[in-house]
């Protein structure tokens, strides 16, 4: 149970538009589930997720520091933004990294977290950002990705996800597979 879109982005502006869009939908007690290749654009998607959840300091990877919290500026939930590449097998280790904030009132944004995060809840959004190969044109010096989203459990079942990245004006949209 749960809803799908996939989109195709083609630009890091664009990548951070659909991160404060997708900001939009989530509430506190929300898992992301962020995978991707370095330099996908996950560190730009949760910056603008950031953004649009109005937080506090610059979203920046968390790899050094496993991971970083930013308070709302706006009385909205705090975002979380954790880098699992050097957590071990499952995020029991998470528990040990004492954030001073409650994960359940949080928004939870996880990179790396394949296999670690899942049995945090049965409820997730799973963002997969791939390399486009093969979409830009000749000569096109864009280099978009395929961001693949995937809502899990009841939480996501009614959640419209094919309509982010809608246009706003021409030329200026992702498109919708």
């Amino acid at each position: 149970m749960g809803s799908h879109a996939t989109l195709t982005v083609p630009t890091p502006e664009r990548m951070g538009r659909l991160g404060r869009e997708l900001a939009a939908l989530l509430r506190p007690g929300d898992l992301v589930l962020l995978s991707g290749e370095l330099g996908a654009g996950k560190t730009t998607l949760t910056r603008g997720l950031g953004e649009g959840l109005e937080v506090r300091g610059a979203v920046t990877s968390p790899t050094f520091v496993i991971a970083r919290v930013h308070p709302s500026l706006v009385g909205g939930p705090a975002l979380v933004h954790v880098d699992a590449y050097r957590l071990g097998g499952d995020l029991d280790e998470m528990e040990d990294l004492d954030l001073d904030v409650s994960l359940p009132e949080s928004v939870v944004v996880v990179e790396w977290g394949e296999g670690k995060v899942e049995r945090l809840s049965e409820d997730r959004l799973e963002v997969r950002i791939e390399r486009a190969i093969g979409d830009a044109a000749d000569g096109d010096d864009q280099d978009p990705r395929r961001v693949v989203l995937t809502g899990i459990g009841p939480r996501w079942a009614d959640v419209a996800l094919a309509d982010l990245g809608r246009p706003t004006g021409a030329g200026d949209e992702p498109t919708t597979r």
